[in-house]
């Protein structure tokens, strides 16, 4: 049973900066890539940052400069530091996780989401 479980959102004001946290536990063999999206109400799910295993990184153009990415490996834990927020940036943050399984001599990936967190910017 794997689990994503994130932390770090909150109410800032514009300007101000926040930093998420997602931690994987659980039994799998280890990961491929680490996400962060965020959906604003009535919105799709956006893609916000990745980080895959050798350390490389993505971002959306929205908030290139101003988001950084990072991972820890012994904790298999990711995080996005948010600097500089926007009203625009408010929306639910979800990790989400690309995980590499080994069973009976086959290796398989699988997708896995956390449950959302709250990040709100005021003006």
């Amino acid at each position: 049973q794997v689990q994503l479980v994130e932390s770090g959102g909150g109410l800032v004001q514009s300007g101000g900066s926040l930093r998420l946290s997602c931690a994987a536990s659980g039994s799998f063999f280890s990961i491929n890539v680490m996400n962060w999206y965020r959906q604003a109400p009535g919105k799709q799910r956006d893609l916000v940052a990745a980080v895959a295993s050798g350390g490389s990184t993505t971002y959306a153009d929205s908030v290139k400069g101003r988001f950084i990415i990072s991972k820890d490996n012994g904790k298999n834990t990711v995080y996005l530091q948010m600097n500089s927020l926007k009203p625009e940036d408010t929306a639910v943050y979800y990790c989400n996780a690309d995980l590499q399984h080994y069973s009976s001599g086959v290796y398989y990936s699988k997708q896995y989401w956390g449950q959302g967190t709250q990040v709100t910017v005021s003006s």
